[in-house]
């Protein structure tokens, strides 16, 4: 199967390729927590690049409960033609652009100034960066009611917006993935316990914005493949929650893996399992879907247009690139032209593997914020230069997030 054959999703809707961009995490909203200038741009570029899908960053479904400052919020229709713009530009070039949507749970900084809500009272385990985000309170069944509707709510704006799909994020330690994590979740009610418990916030906010939606529009999930991390959620629960999303409508299952604990999408692991540099989620990937009823897509390290095959003939319906598009916006229409491009960051060596991680973020997101501003990306930058920068920026987006909050 070539990579640029076009896939058909269960709903009818074509993806012209089967090159995604995945999803990365900007922080370049406005002062209004809507999609900036500088967003766009960036946007543009990918439009214009060639993959058949284009996932949005993060977009929170509240805009108590952040993943960062500078996060986009849709919650309500005010910045409704912002987002309509951004819609256009993303589908400008042909491709499906879905937003992800998604709820950080416990995995919202301490320096928000906003109280953190989770499945239960457990806090993230970082080390010596533990301090930086606080202990969570166990969300009470209204709230998670109120969860299950803004799910909902973001998904019927997205299309009104004119996007063609959303993604409901439940990987990478998130709030849904917390309730899916034996770890996170120590529930005794109907919300914990049992996988089936423990899966039926996912499940409720699923069959929410499948009902909140047209028939036509898409509906995704990002689920993890596994956590990495001892004791949690494990592959072969991923494998009987992505049967559960089967009969639901759903028409892309994307697997990934990890969370700010075990940040297993930067190629790191807490269980003692050795990643391989590219396609590290392939081999679940390719098990899962040889069984699922869902086109399955996986996401993690590819760069190489050889890797991409790999991935399709393991039976996967979809290959997610992230940084490799951050690096070469263009990289899918290089790879039809017949160019041999594996765009990369140098390697990190440091010894402290959180700040590694938090340091390749940061260089990912000095390619963003320069293509954003119409600049070419800088590869060779130096990763204690894009973390300073990114602690600086942060530092200020942060305080404007907490003044607009105040106001």
């Amino acid at each position: 199967m070539s990579p640029f054959d076009p896939l058909t999703l269960p709903n009818g809707a074509v993806v012209p390729n089967r090159i995604a961009k995945a999803s990365m995490e900007e922080n370049m909203s406005d002062a209004g927590l809507g999609p900036s200038a500088e967003l766009k741009r960036l946007y543009r570029a990918w439009a214009e690049g060639g993959s058949g899908l284009i996932l949005s960053g993060n977009v929170m479904i509240d805009s108590r409960a952040m993943t960062g400052p500078g996060g986009v919020v849709l919650e309500d229709d005010a910045r409704l033609d912002d987002f309509r713009e951004w819609a256009r530009i993303g589908r400008a070039g042909g491709a499906q652009f879905w937003l992800q949507i998604n709820h950080p749970g416990r995995q919202m900084r301490a320096d928000m100034g906003q109280e953190t809500l989770a499945p239960s009272a457990v806090a993230l385990d970082l080390g010596g960066a533990s301090k930086m985000f606080p202990m969570p309170r166990a969300m009470t069944e209204a709230e998670i009611a109120e969860v299950i509707a803004r799910f909902a709510r973001t998904a019927a704006l997205a299309e009104a917006a004119g996007f063609t799909g959303v993604q409901v994020h439940a990987a990478h330690g998130y709030l849904l993935s917390q309730f899916l994590s034996p770890l996170a979740n120590r529930r005794a009610d109907d919300w914990g316990g049992s996988l089936e418990n423990r899966a039926r916030l996912l499940i409720e906010s699923v069959k929410a914005v499948r009902a909140a939606v047209s028939p036509g529009f898409c509906v995704s999930v990002k689920l993890n493949s596994a956590d990495f991390q001892r004791g949690g959620f494990a592959p072969e629960e991923a494998r009987q929650v992505v049967e559960m999303l089967a009969g639901l409508g759903v028409d892309l299952i994307e697997l990934s893996g990890g969370s700010y604990e075990a940040p297993a999408m930067q190629g790191e692991a807490r269980d003692g399992r050795t990643l391989a540099r590219e396609a590290y989620f392939l081999e679940f990937a390719g098990e899962i879907a040889a069984n699922a009823t869902v086109p399955v897509m996986v996401t993690g390290g590819i760069r190489r247009l050889p890797v991409v095959r790999q991935v399709l003939d393991g039976g996967v319906a979809m290959a997610g690139i992230a940084s490799a598009l951050a690096l070469e916006p263009d990289l899918p229409n290089r790879w039809r032209a017949g160019e041999d491009r594996s765009p990369q960051l140098a390697p990190i060596s440091w010894k402290n593997k959180m700040m590694a991680a938090m340091a390749y973020m940061a260089m990912i997101k000095v390619q963003l914020h320069r293509v954003g501003a119409g600049r070419a990306p800088k590869p060779k930058v130096s990763p204690l230069w894009a973390i300073v920068g990114d602690v600086l920026r942060t530092s200020k987006r942060t305080k404007l997030y907490r003044r607009r909050l105040a106001a």
